[in-house]
């Protein structure tokens, strides 16, 4: 009885939420190549100070040693950094940036305008005259702004867009606003927002919009691709976050990439139910995140969960989706990746990878690994105590402990037998 009832609740929740306006302008991830406001997570391989090899060029970061950032910095390569000259932000500055030739006037690092690093829901820097304005609906100051500040104050007086300015400044609009407006330069928009060091808010006589379904609490997602943000993105989420959203794109399944995720502990928790059924697809938290690569579920429609307990608070999560026409189409496992095991009954989500050349354990099966935060590194458990095969409940079992002390530690399971 508790089954169907909630199968019916759910199946109700997906209708109403389909009888709203779609979120679904946020529909292009696939030209982004960055999640994060200020750009921390580019990998990309952009290595001048302006678009498309205009600007100065990047020294490699394994000969900047005499600065504060250089591959020697980085060994694990958390920050991106390396025997390259590609632009990064180590630092959590505004956007990347990289060393370069010192000039005269003593400047030695710049910058990088890169066009594909703007996080999908951000549209643009625009010219803001004042007369009209570019975004014509109510607005107002702060001296603690940040972008989900304002997207906050626009999307509770009922507007599509909202705009910041000069650091300090919110505006609201429609797309109607958005038809008439002129684009600047990216650049233009370099004013550090007075309630966030490392986010930009517009600047002089220049707004930076976003679509206010970013950071959304709940929301209907009905575009064939699209990106979803954990709530009060880019800002950190708070405690007692309670928070929903349906995804319907056409299709008969469903493919997730986690582009980013990091909640604060076990208690925050991002579950995956099918719309329908109700059935738990998928269960992810701060000790059992969720598998790298493309994650493929035989379900038309999603419900998305997230919970955080009183003290939860962490940069949260982005996800984009994707709707498949075929849903008997084969997951395809990446490349050195097992295929993603359904949720077990507790709800953990067991992911096994193997260490390309790495000999098989002696207890056979699986072992876990820690995992570092950034581009992770794999790290063999210290204690055979922190170690069980893959799934298992045993003292040595799922979920795998970190060692005591060791911060910012993330644990999966690791496959080592054949």
């Amino acid at each position: 009885m508790g089954t169907r009832v909630l199968q019916c609740f759910l199946l109700l929740f997906l209708l109403l939420q389909l009888r709203g306006a779609s979120a679904g302008s946020l529909h292009s991830p696939g030209l982004s190549e960055c999640f994060q406001v200020n750009g921390a997570d580019y990998r990309g391989h952009q290595n001048h100070t302006g678009p498309r090899g205009a600007g100065r060029p990047c020294l490699f970061w394994d000969q900047t040693q005499q600065h504060s950032y250089s591959s020697a910095s980085d060994p694990h390569g958390r920050w991106g950094l390396g025997a390259h000259n590609f632009c990064r932000n180590p630092d959590g500055d505004v956007q990347p940036w990289c060393y370069v030739d010192e000039t005269e006037e003593g400047i030695y690092w710049r910058y990088c305008d890169i066009p594909t690093c703007h996080m999908p829901g951000y549209l643009g820097c625009f010219v803001d005259s004042g007369a009209p304005p570019a975004l014509s609906g109510p607005s107002g100051t702060s001296t603690k702004l940040t972008v989900q500040v304002c997207l906050r104050f626009c999307r509770m007086k009922g507007y599509q867009l909202a705009g910041v300015e000069a650091g300090y400044a919110c505006f609201c609009g429609s797309e109607s606003d958005l038809a008439r407006g002129r684009l600047a330069p990216a650049t233009d928009c370099d004013q550090i927002c007075f309630g966030h060091p490392g986010q930009l808010c517009g600047g002089d006589g220049r707004l930076g919009i976003y679509e206010v379904s970013v950071g959304s609490c709940q929301g209907n997602w009905t575009a064939p691709q699209g990106v979803i943000y954990s709530p009060d993105f880019p800002d950190e989420y708070g405690p007692d976050r309670n928070c929903s959203w349906a995804l319907g794109p056409p299709g008969a399944a469903l493919e997730l990439t986690f582009r980013l995720f990091e909640l604060a502990d076990p208690r925050d928790r991002l579950e995956l139910r099918d719309a329908v059924s109700g059935n738990l697809l998928g269960a992810f938290d701060g000790a059992r995140p969720p598998p790298p690569g493309p994650l493929r579920l035989r379900a038309a429609a999603l419900l998305l969960t997230f919970r955080s307990d009183a003290r939860g608070h962490a940069q949260g999560f982005a996800l984009t989706y994707r709707g498949l026409q075929d849903a008997a189409e084969d997951p395809a496992p990446s490349k050195g990746s097992a295929q993603t095991t359904a949720a077990s009954p507790d709800g953990a989500n067991v992911s096994c990878s193997p260490r390309p050349g790495a000999p098989q354990a002696a207890m056979g099966g699986a072992v876990c690994w820690l995992r570092e935060k950034g581009p992770w590194r794999w790290v063999l458990p210290g204690d055979r105590g922190e170690a069980g095969l893959c799934g298992t409940v045993s003292p040595e079992g799922w979920p795998c402990p970190a060692p005591p002390g060791t911060p910012k530690l993330r644990v999966l399971p690791r496959a080592t037998g054949p």
